[in-house]
């Protein structure tokens, strides 16, 4: 892949407003991802994880957001990649909410990796005092997801 399709290509990204494209052609393969808005995380593996063949590429500047400030008090930090969910099925109740009391060894939430369901349990009493992600969203691994005071 000639480095006037890539330089295209990361334009068409650019305009279209998607996070990420992939392309494989023959045995190379290409993944171009944006920058995320601020709040959001993304892994962005580097061009050896992911290219099988050389492949020249411009350098680029990465901006990296401002952290939102946390609430003191124990952070419980996903233990993966994954998507976040606060209730065990879609319309069932949410495992915990804000003010809610918790006790060790409590189910906090589930995060979805490659189609298996892990529950996150906490290992700290207290009260929750703030959920930190949005049901649905992607996590990233050690992200701040609660905080329990």
């Amino acid at each position: 892949m000639d480095l006037r399709k890539l330089k295209t290509l990361i334009e068409l990204v650019e305009a279209s407003g998607i996070a990420e494209l992939e392309i494989s052609e023959g045995e190379e393969r290409v993944r171009i991802t944006r920058t995320v808005a601020v709040g959001q995380q993304m892994y962005v593996p580097s061009p050896q994880q992911f290219m099988t063949a050389p492949v020249a590429s411009a350098p680029q500047a990465v901006v990296i957001p401002d952290e939102p400030a946390i609430e003191e008090g124990h952070v419980v930090k996903s233990p993966m990649v994954g998507t976040f969910y606060r209730s065990p099925s879609p319309g069932s109740k949410q495992f915990v909410d804000i003010g809610q009391t918790v006790s060790s060894g409590d189910t906090l939430c589930i995060i979805e990796a490659m189609k298996l369901l892990n529950e996150i349990d906490t290992d700290y009493a207290g009260v929750i005092k703030a959920i930190l992600v949005e049901n649905g969203q992607p996590v990233e691994f050690g992200q701040p997801l609660f905080v329990i005071g």
